[in-house]
């Protein structure tokens, strides 16, 4: 029997929509199946931004280049950032503004990456909930409407992991996925724990201390820090601390009770009264209404079965984004959904690989990485066989020209020049470690790094600099060269032409 599509994609994330993007250029005819828009954009990030924003205008005030009225208020629904040498009667800054900005930006990335957008460039978008069924012939049931195709993609993202706490469930909690409809309809509440280990706990206690909320950001021993270079994992927690957030690494929580109208959260041996709650630990799929079982597809709690080619054990479903496990990264469902379309649609050949996809946490300053840590690289190659570079942004004029010192990069070679990985706290992260990133996928040297003509100032200033500090070291190890280029510069001082 004829397949309606050459693909039918199960859509509720970004992943899913990278994915039908990526089949309808490559001339599938495609259908995205999806019961509502929810790309997880959400206000965090650029109310960050404002919040950085008015903190700026107040060091500015601090040190007399900004002058404002002595009578403007800070308007009674917005508490007091936590920032040193900050009068409040200086300037105001108004939450049910910044809010409705923020509401804003969130509804144009939304349109950006609409529906409509799909279906104006051929994707067959329906939209409802389905489940799987097999009666001779695999398909997909959605509104009385069978859908069938030769292979399926699932992208139906993932729904907050809330872990077993005693008490948790009838004092009552907050995730990622409702905190903002709550901040937008709700004053802020005072106090904060966060029940944390995502990159997205760590963003939320850092934009609610700018707040000026009593935030507590409580990690269990599996959390993303752990990913982290060492360094960059302490500098992160001071960060946090001199923001405001209370951090209490590699601590379990055994209870949450309700007191009158308090909570309270045990960390480890420490009671913390709170006004709210947010879970924040992880990720689990959305699989419950799929019928998964009907179709031969394995799953575990918090992720689904797949093979490194993203295929499920049922071997015409591919599976893309965070519904395959792990934290809920935007470049890493980018990644994925370009080899599951190639794979379903095409000769099944090709691989994910995570060494070159960079990911990052959106703190202030930012957190990237991409490849492997100098530990991972040890353990790989063996200590004789690394290099590792380290500079500071203290030392580029863009950081010291902006303020914005705070920070280094970190970048991990073998001896040969070959980029093993790259991880960095700093202004422009985010820019910086796609360049690194690119330089590992095409097999770019550090040296090339060093061939860059980089706009001064910059901040890229600072890969140029860890160039320069890899052709040095290469030099310094290289007695026959040195001995040469002496005796050359030699002759050349003492021969007349």
């Amino acid at each position: 029997m004829a397949n309606d599509y050459d693909i039918v994609i199960i859509g509720g994330d970004i992943a899913g929509y990278k994915a039908a993007l990526e089949a309808t250029k490559l001339q599938a005819k495609v259908a995205l199946v999806q019961d509502k828009l929810n790309y997880n954009f959400n206000d965090n990030y650029s109310l960050k931004e404002l919040c950085l924003s008015y903190k700026y205008c107040q060091e500015m005030i601090n040190l007399g280049i900004l002058k404002t009225s002595e009578n403007a208020k800070i308007e009674n629904n917005f508490q007091k950032l936590i920032t040193s040498k900050i009068d409040s009667n200086n300037c105001s800054f108004s939450y049910k503004q910044a809010i409705s900005y923020t509401q804003n930006i969130t509804a144009n990335l939304n349109q950006i990456n609409s529906l409509t957008n799909l279906a104006t460039q051929g994707v067959d978008v329906i939209l409802g909930d389905g489940k799987f069924q097999y009666s001779k012939q695999l398909s997909f049931l959605v509104k009385k409407r069978i859908l069938k195709s030769r292979t399926y993609i699932l992208a139906s993202g993932s729904r907050p992991y809330i872990p077993d706490i005693q008490g948790l469930q009838s004092t009552g909690y907050l995730t990622p996925t409702n905190i903002w409809h709550f901040l937008e309809t709700s004053n802020i509440p005072k106090n904060w724990v966060i029940i944390g280990g995502s990159p997205a706990s760590i963003e939320i206690a850092q934009t609610l201390a700018y707040l000026g909320c009593r935030t507590s950001l409580i990690l269990n021993k599996n959390n993303v820090l752990s990913l982290l270079e060492p360094e960059i994992e302490k500098l992160l927690i001071t960060v946090l601390e001199a923001d405001g957030v209370e951090v209490l690494n590699n601590t379990n929580i055994s209870q949450v009770r309700k007191i009158e109208d308090k909570k309270w959260v045990q960390a480890g041996n420490k009671a913390i009264e709170t006004d709210e709650i947010l879970v924040a630990i992880g990720q689990q799929p959305n699989i419950d209404s799929l019928n998964l079982a009907a179709a031969g597809v394995k799953w575990y709690p918090q992720r689904l079965a797949i093979n490194k080619k993203l295929q499920t054990t049922n071997k015409q479903i591919y599976a893309c984004g965070d519904i395959i496990g792990g934290y809920n990264l935007a470049s890493f469902a980018n990644h994925e959904a370009k080899i599951a379309v190639k794979n379903a649609l095409f000769l099944n050949n090709l691989t994910v690989n995570y060494a070159c996809v960079p990911w990052v946490i959106n703190s202030q300053p930012m957190v990237v990485k991409v490849g492997l840590t100098e530990q991972q690289a040890r353990t790989r190659y063996g200590k004789e066989e690394i290099l590792v570079f380290k500079n500071h942004f203290q030392k580029l004029k863009s950081a010291q020209i902006k303020n914005q010192i705070t920070g280094f990069c970190k970048l991990i070679t073998l001896k040969n020049g070959n980029i093993l990985g790259c991880s960095i706290l700093g202004a422009a992260a985010e820019e910086l470690i796609n360049i690194v990133a690119l330089a590992m996928s095409e097999n770019i040297k550090i040296e090339g790094l060093g061939k860059l003509a980089i706009v001064d100032p910059s901040f890229a200033e600072i890969l140029e600099h860890i160039a320069q500090e890899w052709q040095q070291q290469k030099l310094h190890q290289n007695h026959s060269l040195q001995e040469f280029l002496k005796s050359f510069f030699h002759f050349r001082r003492n021969w007349n032409i």
